[in-house]
């Protein structure tokens, strides 16, 4: 992870469309070098709680996984969910140390107390969410997210992830 330089932090305008909001780090670069998931405080600067700490900023990622949830994925990863014991687990293991790495800045927020993002630890909900977390992160922390980014194209190879799509 690396805190944003100032032109990370423009490309990640350009790429949101809107100035970003409390960017603490870059948590994954794109293969293209451009930032593409970025790490945020849990507390903005103008007082609301927000609980998304992985938020994926590149527009091919983002529409690529947006494909993805209108393809009924979630509702299949939510069915194994209530049937797998051991996913479930490791399910709920990725929810730990998705709120384990947002507390390591030392910023309390009650108001988010326990709650992680993309529905975790009991379903699926947001798999933009699922898959920042497992591309900050890296594979086998969280089963679901890495499920669902093995399933994306390669969102990168066409140009860089500031362009215009």
């Amino acid at each position: 992870m690396n805190h944003p330089a100032t032109n990370d932090l423009n490309t990640i305008e350009t790429q949101l469309g809107r100035k970003p909001r409390d960017v603490h780090a870059i948590a994954f670069r794109c293969p293209c070098g451009e930032p593409g998931v970025v790490e945020t405080f849990p507390r903005l600067a103008d007082g609301t709680p927000f609980p998304t700490f992985y938020y994926a900023t590149c527009p091919r990622l983002t529409g690529a996984i947006s494909t993805l949830e209108s393809s009924g994925l979630m509702g299949q990863m939510n069915e194994r969910l209530g049937q797998d014991l051991e996913l479930g687990a490791a399910y709920a293991l990725a929810h730990e140390k998705y709120l384990a790495a947002r507390a390591a800045l030392g910023i309390v927020v009650p108001e988010i107390e326990n709650i992680s993002a993309g529905g975790m630890p009991e379903r699926v909900k947001c798999l933009h969410s699922l898959i920042a977390h497992s591309l900050a992160v890296g594979p086998g922390v969280n089963p679901l997210g890495d499920e669902a980014l093995a399933k994306l194209p390669k969102w990168w190879l066409d140009q860089p992830c500031s362009k215009d799509q």
